[in-house]
């Protein structure tokens, strides 16, 4: 069987979706089954995954090769590097990099990586749903939340600045996890929540994003290539590639997609964004917030 090379950024569930198409009934119900537990699903061995997902281990075999994988050792070892992915720290991740560091200068490393990310971000984003996110971002018919984690609270108040000067009813939520039942008080069916998740993935967010879908609350994930569990509960998820030679992620791709989504939600909204825009400037110059 010809095997088409692995993509070094694919993620395995970004293959399966990749694939998909090619699989047959019985590889798709293996899939359907990694994918509703995943990574988990596909961390044992190929008879215990194979038996529990229903399907024969000569199925498993040939849906991991077709998803590019020369067997199913190859396929277990890269579910278990993703694995090691979403959970290391700061120094476990520049230990990763440092050792397949080439020798140039740093800069310019950075800008390549940094490049790169962008391009995979951009090139995984599928245009018919992001529309459908600017369209749920831009609708006042119920109340925006904004919201993100330890890292990516930034995030949350560049996105809930601009967001609340394009459309009314926006709300930040803190950071404080002990305050969110006020929050989740107030939600209702209609509204939207733009949720910030990366690596290492917060518990408290899922729990919040459970909560918020049980009220018929639509979920915006903005996340990491590894995708955070809230994927599963959200209406729409971005993969925001994030790896840069540091200790730290770069939030550089995830924040040119937030603007995007800004733009694109103002747009949706105009000319009533416009009238708001000069509103707003009428009263920067009644305080007199901005020299002149």
């Amino acid at each position: 069987m010809t095997t088409t090379p692995i993509q070094p950024t694919a993620t395995v569930r970004e293959l399966i979706r990749d694939h998909y198409g090619a699989l047959t009934q019985s590889e798709r119900k293996f899939a359907q089954a990694l994918l509703d537990s995943y990574p988990a699903a596909g961390l044992a061995s190929i008879t215990i995954v194979a038996a529990n997902a229903g399907v024969s281990t000569p199925t498993v075999a040939r849906m991991v090769q077709k998803l590019g994988f020369k067997g199913y050792p190859q396929f277990h070892q890269a579910l278990l590097k993703e694995l090691e992915a979403k959970v290391s720290g700061p120094t476990q991740r520049r230990a990763n990099w440092a050792s397949e560091a080439p020798a140039t200068h740093h800069l310019n490393r950075f800008a390549q990586a940094v490049t790169q990310n962008i391009e995979q971000t951009f090139a995984n984003i599928d245009s018919d749903g992001f529309d459908q996110a600017a369209r749920d971002l831009a609708d006042t018919s119920g109340r925006l939340y904004v919201v993100g984690g330890r890292i990516t609270r930034a995030l949350a108040d560049y996105a809930f600045t601009h967001f609340q000067a394009v459309r009314e009813r926006v709300t930040h939520m803190t950071a404080s996890s002990a305050t969110w039942p006020h929050y989740l008080l107030d939600m209702a069916e209609g509204d939207t929540l733009l949720m910030f998740d990366i690596r290492r993935y917060e518990t408290n967010l899922l729990r919040l994003a459970e909560l918020a879908t049980a009220r018929g609350v639509r979920v915006i994930l903005i996340t990491d290539q590894w995708v955070s569990p809230i994927a599963d509960l959200a209406r729409h998820t971005f993969n925001c590639w994030v790896e840069i030679p540091s200790a730290w992620d770069s939030n550089v791709s995830t924040m040119m997609l937030l603007e995007a989504l800004i733009a694109a939600a103002q747009e949706e909204r105009w000319p009533a964004t416009r009238d708001r825009y000069e509103r707003l400037d009428e009263l920067f110059n009644a305080t007199r917030l901005f020299q002149k």
